[in-house]
């Protein structure tokens, strides 16, 4: 079954929790235990109606203050699809969280109050999902209710929308509007009776609708070596096979190949997923593949195809997002994390902290936590990166701390 990853993004009393709930409600994924469980708890806190949020703010700090804090992946499926929901925090002191949240998502809903408007928050929102690429955004204008459903306002709110869409330069991108009521359920998953204006899908009926190419990507094929597989069986006494995912695009029985750092080429004898051999295996898998030649390949490796090797470089031209409450700051040591390699590097410059409204960068000397800026680094050996436009797995890393061992910072390669 088709598995979809979806974000979601929205500011403090935006109702991300309470669509989330009803959208699990409405598709009959919540236990009897769990709605006996929030009306019980929304009886007590003085309310006729079930409070869906009860369904997804799992931390005591979260019910207290009625937000989201931490990133939760929530889990629910239909007949047609499998999802799973990172719900994600809207204030900005929880930046690296979204960030964290959206990373791996296909497709990203943003919440609007529809009595607020596009504010400060949505800008970052956005922002944040044209950094990561997210090539499906739905912008979900929720509370409807309480402007009497009208129509005038949501329009309203798509003009000021298309107008900071404007200012990106992520083009591929595709915005769905939905006016919704995450309280009363209208346009979750079923159609609106107060909206009568609208024509559209509900989120349930967009989200059914969205087809796996409408995520791929059109790039180069890369495939980061995880471990090498040497059974030592009498069965399979000489085979060698190498286990990792592939990203950009398929590889083939057949095709030429280039080992990176070593640039030595061999050719696909095999490629297989558990005990079944497979002619082709396109971006996503997560495969085994071996080799028509005895060659060195070891985990921190790539595999691409001869005449599609990308560019080596020592020095990163990066956006980064910093999650460390220590600043960062030039002449700093990190570990850089690429795909699965590892390798020492150096904060060469701090170039400039970007705005959430694609604005011109603001030059500052250091990135303060939840910043997000551009940033040079300098690597104690090459590496071979692509540009995060060009391909997603290829041109992320995450920096280290070498002494705690957290992950300091996310990098996207310019």
């Amino acid at each position: 079954m088709e598995v979809l990853k979806i974000a979601t993004a929205g500011s403090v009393d935006d109702g991300k929790s309470t669509l989330i709930g009803r959208l699990l409600y409405d598709t009959k994924s919540l236990t009897s235990d769990k709605i006996e469980a929030i009306d019980r708890v929304s009886k007590k806190n003085g309310l006729d109606y079930l409070d869906f949020s009860l369904a997804t703010d799992g931390l005591v700090a979260e019910r207290e203050q009625g937000i989201t804090i931490d990133v939760a992946h929530i889990y629910f499926s239909t007949p047609k699809k499998s999802y799973i929901i990172a719900d994600t925090p809207g204030h900005i002191e929880y930046t690296r969280n979204m960030v964290t949240g959206a990373s791996t998502s296909q497709t990203s809903i943003i919440l609007i109050d529809a009595r607020k408007g596009v504010i400060e928050q949505t800008y970052r929102h956005f922002f944040i999902n044209n950094l990561l690429r997210v090539k499906e955004v739905i912008v979900a204008v929720n509370k409807m209710d309480l402007v009497n459903y009208s129509e005038e306002v949501f329009n309203d709110i798509i003009q000021d929308f298309e107008e900071l869409r404007a200012k990106s330069d992520f083009k591929d991108q595709k915005l769905t509007f939905i006016p919704v009521s995450a309280l009363w359920g209208e346009n979750i998953a079923e159609k609106s009776t107060a909206m009568s204006w609208y024509n559209g899908q509900t989120i349930l009926e967009h989200l059914e609708a969205l087809k796996a190419e409408d995520f791929e990507e059109q790039s180069q094929a890369r495939f980061s070596v995880q471990t090498v597989i040497r059974p030592k069986t009498d069965e399979f006494h000489d085979y060698r096979g190498y286990a990792g995912k592939i990203s950009g695009n398929s590889l083939k029985v057949g095709d030429e190949i280039t080992v990176l750092p070593s640039l030595t080429t061999s050719t696909i004898k095999d490629i297989q997923f558990f005990t079944e051999s497979f002619n082709e295996a396109p971006a996503g898998s997560s495969v085994t593949i071996s080799l028509a030649d005895d060659i060195n390949v070891a985990r921190g490796d790539m595999l691409v195809k001869s005449n599609e090797v990308p560019a080596e470089t020592k020095v990163l031209d990066a956006m980064v997002c910093w999650m460390d409450n220590k600043a960062l700051v030039p002449g700093t040591k990190y570990v850089l994390q690429h795909n699965t390699n590892g390798i020492l590097a150096k904060i060469d410059k701090v170039e400039g902290h970007v705005d959430n409204n694609f604005g011109a960068e603001e030059k500052v000397s250091f990135l303060a936590l939840n910043d997000i800026g551009s940033v040079k680094i300098r690597l104690s050996k090459p590496i071979f990166a692509d540009s995060y436009h060009e391909n997603r797995a290829n041109g992320r890393f995450i920096l280290v701390d070498t002494l705690t061992n957290t992950t300091a910072g996310v990098g996207f390669i310019k």
